[in-house]
C-alpha cells in the first residue's frame, strides 16, 4: 500500500459532513500524514466508547482533548479528575516548542483557549460537595461500597424495603445505623419478622462495622443533603458545554467509592431523562474512569443492570466512555456496546501482558496498513490506535493516530486560581452547607419515646389500681420510674444500642426518589 492509498482510505473512512471532533492525523510507516484526518462524529458519540492506556501513555490528555472539543460544540461533559491535574482546562494554554512541533506535524494552527469548568468533590474539600441520600443510592450500590456478601446485601434489601414502606427517609449513615439497630435489637425486630424476615445480629454487626470503617476513612459525607441535582450537569456558558470535573485526588485510596458513586449518577441520569431519539449531538458525555472497579466481583444481576443502562441510555442522548488500562477490564457484554475506541500503548513485559495484547488486537477491525499487535507496543506518548463509528454506524478503518494537543493548560492551575473558581461558583455555594431536617433518625427516636411513654403510663395505671385510697399525695409510678437511676441507665443503653455512635442530626429527605435500576 502506498501513502496515497493510505490517505484515500483514511479520509474515506473518517471524513464526515456531520459536526465532529478532531482527534489527530494518521501515521503511515512511521510518518505523520497531516492530510489523513481522524474525526469522531458528534452524532455517534452516544454509541459509547472506550479509552485505554498504560500509565504515562497520554490517556489523560486524550480525555482533555475530547472534553474541550465537546464543550466547544455545546456538549456538557462529566469526568473524574483522578490526579487533580485536569483543572487546567479552565485556563488558556500556552504554546511551547513541543506543542508547536505537534501542531506543525498535524498541519493545524494551535489556538489556545479556556473552557467553562465546575469543580466537584466527594470529600467537600476540593470542590462543590457531591452528595446523595442513602435512600437514593440504593442497596445494590451501597453494598458494593461496603463490600458486603450476598447475605449482608439481603439485609440491606430488607432495610430499604421497610424504610420505603414506612416512609422513613434514610438520608445518611446515622439514619441507616438507627434503622438497622431498630430492626435488629429494637421493637422493629418483631414487627418485620412476618413480612420481611428476621435480621441476624451477626449480619447487622458486620454491616455496622463496615459503616464505621467508612466513616473513619472520612468519606461518609457523600451521604446527606442537599443531594446533587443532575440537572446541574447540563449547564452551558455562552453556548459552550460546562465541563464538570469530579476531583478525587484526595480519596484515591478508595477508588471503589468514587467509581460506584459515578455509576449512581449515571443510573439517575438514565432514570430521569426522557427519550430523545437521534440527535445531531449528544446531550451529555459521561466519562467513567477506573472502569474495572465497577465490574470487579460484580454479580450477574448487577452486570445485567449495567448492560441495560448502556443499551438504553444512548436513546436519551447520553454517551458513556469507559476509561481503564486494558480492554480486558471491561466485560464482553459491555465491550460489545462500545463503538468508539481509543487505545494507547500496551506494555508487553510479561506473559500476562502479551496475552492481554493479543486479546485486545482481536477487538479491532483488521487493518491493511498495520501489524496491529506489533504496532501496539511501539506507540509513542500521545499516539493511539483508533477506530470509531462513522455517521452510518459502520466501524472506521483502524488507524494509528498522532493526537492533537489540548488547547488549555495541560496540568493543574495554581491554588489561588483554583480557590477563585470555587469562590465565584454558584454551584459551590449551592452545595456547600449540609441541610439538617427530620429523617429516620428523629422519626424513629420519637416513635420509641412514644412507645416507652405509653408502656410506662399503662404500668402506672395498673399500679394505681392496686393501691388503696390514701390522702397522702405520692409521686406517680411514671415519675418514679422515669427518675430512677436504673431507668435512666436503661434509657442510655437503649439509645446507645439503637442509635450507635451519634454524630448529630440527619438531614432532610431529598425531593428526589431513589431510582429503581440499582
Amino acid at each position: 500500500m502506498s501513502k496515497e492509498e493510505f490517505v484515500e482510505s483514511i479520509n474515506k473512512s473518517y471524513t464526515t459532513p456531520l459536526p465532529a471532533i478532531y482527534l489527530g492525523a494518521g501515521i503511515f510507516e512511521g510518518e505523520i500524514i497531516a492530510d489523513a484526518k481522524v474525526n469522531l462524529p458528534l452524532r455517534m458519540m452516544n454509541r459509547h466508547g472506550l479509552v485505554t492506556g498504560a500509565t504515562g501513555s497520554g490517556k489523560t490528555r486524550t480525555l482533555q482533548l475530547m472534553a474541550e472539543q465537546l464543550s466547544a460544540a455545546g456538549v456538557p461533559v462529566f469526568m473524574p479528575d483522578m490526579k487533580g491535574d485536569l483543572s487546567g482546562i479552565a485556563k488558556e494554554g500556552t504554546a511551547n516548542d513541543r506543542i508547536n512541533e505537534r501542531a506543525s506535524a498535524l498541519g493545524i494552527k494551535y489556538s489556545p483557549s479556556n473552557f467553562p469548568v465546575e469543580l466537584y468533590s466527594l470529600s467537600g474539600k476540593l470542590g462543590a460537595q457531591m452528595r446523595a441520600t442513602v435512600t437514593e443510592f440504593g442497596p445494590a450500590l451501597l453494598s458494593k461500597i461496603l463490600e458486603l456478601n450476598d447475605t449482608q446485601t439481603g439485609v440491606l434489601n430488607i432495610l430499604f424495603k421497610y424504610s420505603d414502606d414506612k416512609k422513613l427517609p434514610i438520608v445518611d449513615f446515622n439514619d441507616m445505623k438507627k434503622v438497622l439497630n431498630y430492626l435488629t435489637e429494637g421493637p422493629g425486630a418483631a414487627e418485620i419478622k412476618g413480612d420481611y424476615g428476621k435480621i441476624s445480629s451477626a449480619s447487622a454487626s458486620t454491616i455496622l462495622r463496615k459503616i464505621v470503617s467508612l466513616e473513619q476513612q472520612g468519606v461518609n459525607q457523600i451521604f446527606g443533603e442537599t443531594s446533587f441535582d443532575i440537572d446541574d450537569l447540563f449547564d452551558k456558558v455562552d453556548g459552550r458545554g460546562v465541563i464538570s470535573l469530579l476531583n478525587v485526588s484526595d480519596i484515591q485510596s478508595q477508588p471503589a467509592i468514587f467509581s460506584t458513586f459515578m455509576l449512581a449518577l449515571l443510573a439517575e441520569i438514565y432514570e430521569r431523562l426522557p427519550e430523545a431519539g437521534d440527535l445531531d449531538k449528544p446531550k451529555l458525555i459521561f466519562f467513567l474512569d477506573e472502569a474495572h472497579l465497577l465490574f470487579k466481583d460484580a454479580p450477574k444481576a448487577f452486570m445485567d443492570q449495567i448492560d441495560q443502562v448502556m443499551r438504553l441510555i444512548r436513546s436519551k442522548g447520553v454517551g458513556v466512555f469507559f476509561c481503564t488500562q486494558l480492554t480486558q477490564d471491561v466485560p464482553a457484554s459491555v465491550l460489545s456496546q462500545l463503538g468508539n475506541r481509543v487505545h494507547h500503548v500496551i506494555r508487553a513485559f510479561t506473559p500476562n501482558d502479551a496475552k492481554a495484547l493479543r486479546e485486545t488486537v482481536k477487538t479491532f477491525p483488521k487493518s491493511q496498513f498495520y501489524d496491529i499487535e506489533k504496532q501496539f507496543t511501539q506507540l509513542g506518548t500521545g499516539q493511539a490506535f483508533i477506530t470509531v463509528l462513522n455517521e452510518k454506524g459502520i466501524p472506521t478503518e483502524t488507524v494509528v493516530t498522532h493526537l492533537a494537543p489540548p488547547a488549555s493548560v495541560m496540568g493543574p492551575i495554581s491554588e489561588s486560581e483554583y480557590n477563585k473558581l470555587l469562590e465565584t461558583s454558584d454551584i459551590f455555594r449551592k452545595y456547600k452547607d449540609a441541610v439538617d431536617p427530620q429523617s429516620a433518625y428523629e422519626m424513629l427516636e420519637a416513635r420509641m419515646k412514644l412507645q416507652q411513654a405509653e408502656a410506662l403510663k399503662e404500668a402506672e395505671i395498673k399500679e394505681e389500681k392496686k393501691q388503696t385510697a390514701s390522702t397522702r399525695k405520692e409521686k406517680s409510678t411514671f415519675d418514679e420510674v422515669i427518675s430512677s437511676p436504673i431507668a435512666k441507665q436503661m434509657g442510655r443503653e437503649l439509645v446507645r444500642g439503637v442509635f450507635g455512635v451519634l454524630f448529630g442530626k440527619a438531614p432532610r429527605r431529598s425531593s428526589r426518589s431513589r431510582g429503581g435500576i440499582f
